[in-house]
């Protein structure tokens, strides 16, 4: 069992408990994915913060920025500035599946997308 927290975050896996095996989280609400589901979400939000950083160069101090990233199932956003933001997700899945929406204060979802890149033993 793998299982990270900080402020306004919680991760969890646990690969015996199938097939909803990772638990994410943020401030007052929580959803177990499937791995698949987690692995997307994990490509994703990297995808998304490289994205970022690479625009960081660009912005002005006082600019703001949002990013949205649509890959089935999830949609995912960032809105901040250069050094800070916010992270909010969609999980679209397949008809008759549940679905999960939920997101991450600028102060808690940079620790959840780097505790998410370590997930399932990921750099």
């Amino acid at each position: 069992m793998i299982q990270r927290e900080g402020e306004g975050w919680r991760l969890a896996w646990d690969g015996s408990r199938q097939p909803f095996s990772v638990l994410m989280a943020g401030e007052g609400w929580a959803a177990e994915l499937t791995e698949l589901e987690a692995s997307a979400l994990r490509d994703a939000v990297s995808d998304l913060v490289a994205q970022h950083q690479g625009l960081v160069d660009q912005l002005m101090e006082e600019e703001s920025i949002e990013l949205e990233l649509e890959r089935d199932p999830w949609w995912l956003a960032i809105e901040g500035d250069r050094s800070s933001w916010l992270l909010r997700v969609v999980l679209t899945p397949e008809a008759g599946q549940r679905a999960v929406e939920g997101s991450w204060s600028v102060a808690a979802a940079r620790p959840f997308s780097q505790a998410l890149q370590q997930l399932f033993g990921q750099p």
